[in-house]
């Protein structure tokens, strides 16, 4: 019988987890394999830990990892990715908007249709603040515009794969991660499920507005080079411009002997150009920081404990 390991990042989320163990064993008692859950507690300040201790006493299929502080949510699947030994590798987000009744189609995906990964996702974005799913949906949108590299809007992290995929995924340790990319990049057959947007089961969401701005940009940085050569472009642009524009008063002064007016008219002219200048400067800037962080070459994350 093959083993499936179910791989649960969480954060904070001491309400969620018992509801999501009962859910999720009910799902896999139905399925013909042997289970096995990858806990990953990314710091929480709550007693996430404690409950996961307490399941794991419980029931010997149960496993944790227990980082040293809050690494983050791309650090946590890595980590649970690396810790399983199952045949085929679950994804799952601890809050219960990932369906387990799912997991009976997706193995059958797998098993049945000979794909290499089963993923999911969300057709509608019901319950979600109306701007947040504005910019996501441009998100999308725009990536898929600059990028090689396809993102499935509404793609979930919540996905089954292979363990050939998975050791794929493993390959790329890098460390600015975006794993929507990532299951993408590394290929595979891939089928998806769509399924409506489901609420939380017990707390709140830890990702703000903030934070999924920051997210989308290490998307964007990490599987397209098209900043680097708008900057550029512009570059080429206002040089263009500016040497139009020098010749036009030339001319003009020539002609008619107007004077070249204009304080006012200068003032814009540098804070435009020094604010396009800026703008450069910083795309350049988010390129060379993510260069830095992956030349340090430190680990992923650090484990307190592991179970």
């Amino acid at each position: 019988m093959k083993r499936m390991s179910i791989i649960v990042p969480c954060y904070n989320e001491e309400e969620s987890v018992p509801l999501f163990y009962d859910a999720c064993t009910a799902a896999l008692s139905k399925l013909p394999v042997e289970a096995e859950f990858w806990f990953v507690d990314d710091g929480s300040l709550d007693h996430t830990l404690l409950r996961l201790k307490e399941l794991r006493e419980r029931d010997g299929r149960v496993h944790y990892v227990s980082f040293s502080r809050n690494f983050g949510k791309e650090a946590g699947i890595f980590a649970g990715l690396e810790a399983a030994t199952g045949d085929y590798l679950a994804v799952m987000d601890v809050d219960l908007q990932d369906p387990p009744a799912l997991l009976g189609q997706m193995l059958a995906g797998i098993e049945d249709e000979g794909w290499d990964c089963v993923a999911t996702r969300r057709v509608t974005r019901a319950g979600e603040p109306r701007l947040r799913s504005f910019f996501a949906r441009a998100f999308y949108r725009l990536i898929n515009r600059i990028s090689k590299t396809e993102v499935v809007d509404g793609a979930r992290d919540f996905r089954l794969m292979t363990r050939k995929m998975a050791d794929a995924v493993l390959s790329l340790k890098e460390v600015s991660r975006f794993s929507k990319g990532i299951f993408s990049w590394v290929g595979f057959r891939t089928k998806w499920l769509e399924y409506e947007n489901v609420k939380r089961a017990a707390g709140e969401t830890k990702w703000s507005f903030w934070k999924l701005l920051l997210y989308s940009l290490d998307g964007i940085i990490g599987f397209s080079t098209a900043p680097l050569a708008i900057a550029s472009v512009m570059g080429l642009v206002f040089c263009l411009l500016a040497f139009a524009l020098i010749l036009f008063f030339f001319i003009k002064t020539l002609i008619w002997g107007d004077p070249v007016a204009g304080f006012p008219a200068m003032i814009c002219i540098i804070l435009l150009l020094g604010g396009i200048q800026l703008f450069c400067i910083g795309i350049l800037g988010q390129y060379l920081s993510k260069t830095y962080l992956e030349t340090k070459r430190r680990p992923l994350y650090v484990a307190r404990e592991k179970e």
